[in-house]
């Protein structure tokens, strides 16, 4: 079974986007390319111990297990030092990352706390998109009585496009609810 969005965006989004802008090559429309979802966690440095529970979180988020991702540079005001483990993340690519997007715009999203829409303006300037998510609890897959401490992460959602008009025209096809 192909995933929900994957088969929406091959027979709806993908030609409403060429028509859109004039794209005559098929491989030249955009297309999402992967997910990461990364948590920074700044209090490993102090008790290592956080990390696991993260990494279960993300796991269960996810459905992929996520790698510890380690500090590039020694910084001694954060007492903190090179190769330290400082935070989990995790790369979806294929049924998975449409999977997840998927829940995320149908499910997870409208679950936030006073939601209107995510920013229009979180576009990098080169076709990608990062959205904050403040608590993981906005995810059906979290135990509600399990969780210790409310976690924020950053969700990249890295598209093909070649700028962020096209990526724009991308999510929302795909249902990302756009602020208005």
């Amino acid at each position: 079974m192909a995933a929900r969005l994957k088969e929406r965006y091959q027979k709806e989004v993908a030609p409403a986007i060429a028509k859109e802008f004039g794209i005559r090559n098929p491989m030249a429309i955009p297309r999402v390319e992967k997910i990461v979802i990364n948590m920074g966690m700044g209090e490993a440095i102090a008790n290592a111990k956080i990390l696991d529970t993260a990494t279960d979180e993300l796991r269960a988020i996810a459905g992929q297990k996520p790698v510890i991702t380690k500090a590039k540079k020694s910084i001694a005001s954060f007492k903190l030092r090179q190769g330290m483990p400082i935070g989990v993340m995790v790369t979806l690519r294929g049924d998975r990352m449409y999977e997840f997007l998927d829940r995320l715009v149908s499910i997870a999203l409208p679950r936030v706390r006073d939601f209107r829409g995510v920013s229009p303006k979180a576009f990098d300037g080169r076709g990608n998109y990062t959205i904050g998510v403040r608590e993981q609890l906005i995810f059906p897959e979290i135990d509600f009585n399990k969780v210790d401490k409310l976690r924020g992460m950053n969700i990249s959602i890295v598209t093909t496009a070649r700028n962020d008009e096209q990526a724009r025209s991308l999510l929302k096809g795909l249902g990302m609810p756009f602020r208005q």
